[in-house]
């Protein structure tokens, strides 16, 4: 891939970068004053739909088209929701972009707002972020001082309040429904659906829930153009009508056994080989890479053997994974054990389920149970088999579930085993030779007593 300039990293790194002057030297606002000057709301819909930017937050539904979805003639108030959380595990873009380049931001924010007829936005931010949310008052009281929010900015009738919401530390609380809910004052628990937020949402009324990078996304489209934007990354599969594209720059997020983990921006479309050995500087130590999370521990795993997979929103379901989620890639070296991946990632997801489902409640504990048995030596091979009938049937897929978090939890129990079989059986055997092949029930774990 030739060298690519980035757009949405442009300012990071430069003097003062997350102030107002700084942005606006670097032509920061101009693009919201030509919209507010020159577009209509619906205008701004349109140009974003016709841009096809898919949200960055992990879904990939097409921004635009989420925002068409307001009922039109709503006396109102309309809201938005930024969702700033950022708990998928190894993901960390939205918080760079925050920290040092909130005016970007809170640009497409007010964007978005003056398009969907949002009189006010309240960013969701997450509790782990205080420079964040220093950054994010900051240029906030710069905005309302410069005329950016308020009443009639910028002399027209358009007004808007942005307020910055911290959560507590919820993994839930990145589905825009528990968002809503958590906002609301409420235990985060997702809602069932629909109605869907662009119909009831915060306070029951019209609501519009977007990432930070996709906000981002649309301070760009508005001032360079929605041609401008299908012209990076990879164009629609012709052959498939439901296909709208993996178009524009896309934050990469690197970490695990890499020589140098960071953020990087990249077309969509980048393979996971080139991330790692290119911008990533290759695996550690010298050693061989066994495998990658290609978006988020959610995502499940590809193999060394599938980093040819494109980092787009269609490439890694190609490959037995979820989908490109929040394309924060994880790398395992050789010495890691896919035992030990699949235990710490369940144990996760069965911290973070919300309990309101007993599929996703149930099914992940269960999970849980077993994998502590077989890391403590009590493991049977049919575990493997009762961990992966879970792990097809907890979740929206198989439709069981409110939301996404049973099918996040269940991924990786479904292609770590299904790839990585014969480890999982070796350690099984290895650790429990004389009990692996037995098929009673027994209990999910033994207490052994320490003398």
């Amino acid at each position: 891939m030739p060298d690519f300039e980035p757009v949405l990293l442009a300012n990071i790194g430069k003097p003062e970068s997350h102030t107002l002057k700084a942005y606006e030297a670097a032509g920061g606002y101009r693009a919201l004053k030509q919209m507010l000057k020159e577009k209509t709301p619906l205008d701004v819909v349109e140009l974003v739909k016709s841009s096809n930017l898919r949200g960055r937050g992990g879904a990939g539904f097409p921004c635009g088209l989420k925002w068409s979805f307001l009922p039109k003639d709503h006396p109102g108030p309309i809201y938005m929701c930024v969702n700033a959380d950022e708990s998928e595990p190894a993901t960390f873009n939205n918080r760079i972009l925050m920290e040092q380049d909130p005016h970007q931001m809170l640009e497409g924010t007010i964007l978005g707002c003056y398009a969907t007829r949002a009189s006010t936005a309240y960013i969701y931010l997450r509790y782990e972020y205080p420079q964040a949310l220093n950054r994010l008052e900051a240029a906030i009281a710069e905005c309302y001082a410069q005329g950016y929010l308020g009443k009639n900015i910028l002399g027209t009738e358009f007004s808007l309040d942005i307020y910055v919401h911290r959560g507590a530390a919820a993994y839930i609380c990145g589905e825009e429904t528990g968002l809503i809910e958590s906002l609301e004052g409420k235990r985060a628990w997702p809602r069932i659906k629909p109605p869907f937020p662009a119909v009831e949402g915060l306070f029951r009324k019209p609501t519009v829930v977007n990432n930070v990078e996709t906000l981002c996304c649309v301070t760009h489209i508005a001032a360079r153009g929605a041609d401008w934007f299908k012209s990076i990354g990879v164009p629609s599969d012709p052959n498939n009508p439901r296909d709208p594209g993996s178009y524009g720059p896309k934050l990469y997020c690197i970490s695990g056994h890499v020589n140098k983990p960071g953020c990087y921006e990249l077309p969509l479309g980048v393979t996971c080989g080139e991330l790692i050995d290119r911008h990533g500087g290759g695996v550690w130590k010298g050693r061989k890479a066994k495998a990658a999370v290609p978006g988020g521990i959610s995502m499940g795993l590809l193999t060394a053997a599938e980093f040819d997979c494109p980092l787009d929103f269609a490439g890694p379901g190609r490959y037995g994974c979820l989908g490109l989620g929040t394309a924060a890639v994880t790398v395992l070296d050789e010495t890691v054990s896919i035992v030990d991946f699949l235990h710490n990632t369940t144990r996760f997801m069965a911290h973070e389920s919300c309990g309101q489902c007993t599929p996703c409640r149930e099914g992940t504990a269960w999970a849980l149970r077993l994998l502590e048995r077989i890391k403590a030596g009590k493991g049977r091979l049919a575990d493997l088999d009762l961990i992966l009938e879970i792990g097809d049937n907890i979740g929206i897929i198989p439709g069981t579930t409110i939301c996404g978090l049973a099918d996040g939890a269940a991924w990786p129990m479904k292609n770590s085993i299904r790839k990585f079989r014969e480890e999982f059986e070796q350690h099984i055997k290895g650790t429990n030779p004389g009990g692996y092949m037995v098929t009673e029930a027994v209990r999910a774990l033994q207490v052994i007593k320490v003398h």
